[in-house]
């Protein structure tokens, strides 16, 4: 699915001809051909288009290797994106930034809030390290 946007035999032939004959008016108008694969095609376009998929792999173990070398599609048509921690005052500044528009009886009190915000993301990297 993630290299050619199609799953095979995912729809019956009666649900697939009435799929094709609902967007038939719409393929014809982004010029594709009044035929069954043009209209396939113009579908499995626009899903490839208007689909996004999260999957989430821990990349720790052998799983994610075999996995990848299994599927190739994992590595070549997705996005990889790696968390990693941030620092305590990258955290600080962003909790100060949305706080902002919040009225706190004192600016120590947002100032602290602020500070715990920080601390309660970095006490889930350092959980984090425990569970792992």
């Amino acid at each position: 699915m993630l290299s050619s946007g199609y799953v095979q035999d995912l729809f019956p032939k009666e649900d697939l001809d009435g799929l094709l004959g609902g967007i038939r008016n719409e393929a014809k108008g982004a010029g594709y051909l009044d035929t069954p694969d043009q209209l396939f095609e113009y579908f499995v376009n626009k899903v490839k288009a208007n689909l996004h998929v999260i999957l989430c792999f821990s990349p720790v173990s052998e799983m994610f290797r075999i996995r990848a070398r299994k599927f190739p599609a994992l590595i070549s048509c997705t996005t990889i994106d790696w968390f990693h921690p941030w620092p305590r005052d990258a955290l600080i500044d962003v909790a100060s930034r949305f706080l902002e528009a919040i009225d706190f009886s004192s600016d120590e009190l947002r100032d602290n809030i602020a500070l715990h915000m920080a601390e309660v993301h970095l006490s889930i990297d350092d959980a984090n390290k425990q569970f792992l």
